[in-house]
């Protein structure tokens, strides 16, 4: 690959996923940064002029990338926006097919799970769950997710029904193993609570929406 990419580059074939990366670079730095400076002072503390001064670039810039400062916090779960959507992309069961994703999930420790203790997860989500703009914020990439699922599963009104009920208790059973593991309760502990919740919620949904 290191042999083949100046090649590339001089032929512009690559110019494109280039300018693609350099950007994604940006978007994470400037993230990170603010995230960083949020966590240590709080996000009403921290002007949106001192993470552009921080990042190294203007004001006007980082707006260019993030509109809103609250942006700069949910830009560390953009990725997920999309990612029911992908999972229900051909399954014949598009329910079994998010409980499993789901439950894969909880067995990695994935964050957007909330399962997961490590110090910096831990700080981040009560950044994000105790910051009343960020969780009026993280309403609308749910509103975005479950757009993007719906037109997955068809786009017409069961479908919406059906995605709205999804993401909730995707949303649900992740606050809720945040909440007992930001309370002191071990992951180890959580862990078998967390699955059999999971495999009773997604199948309580099933079950529902099958009927309907």
């Amino acid at each position: 690959m290191g042999e083949s990419e100046p090649r590339e580059r001089e032929t512009g074939t690559r110019e494109p996923g280039l300018r693609e990366r350099k950007r994604q670079r940006m978007y994470q730095e400037v993230s990170d940064t603010a995230v960083r400076l949020f966590l240590e002072r709080g996000f009403d503390a921290v002007p949106v002029a001192e993470v552009a001064a921080a990042a190294g670039i203007s004001k006007p810039t980082l707006f260019r990338y993030f509109p809103a400062k609250e942006d700069l916090v949910l830009h560390r779960i953009a990725d997920h926006e999309n990612e029911a959507a992908r999972v229900v992309a051909g399954a014949p069961d598009p329910v079994d097919a998010l409980r499993r994703h789901f439950l894969a999930g909880l067995e990695r420790r994935d964050p957007v799970t909330g399962l997961n203790d490590h110090p910096q997860v831990l700080a981040f989500h009560t950044l994000l769950y105790g910051t009343p703009s960020l969780v009026a914020r993280a309403y609308r990439h749910q509103e975005r997710s479950e757009a993007a699922l719906a037109e997955a599963l068809g786009g017409d009104l069961d479908a919406r029904l059906a995605a709205g009920q999804i993401i909730a208790v995707q949303r649900i059973l992740a606050l809720d193993n945040w909440r007992r593991i930001a309370a002191g309760e071990k992951v180890a502990d959580v862990a078998p609570d967390a699955v059999r919740a999971a495999e009773r919620a997604f199948g309580r949904l099933g079950a529902a929406l099958t009927r309907g």
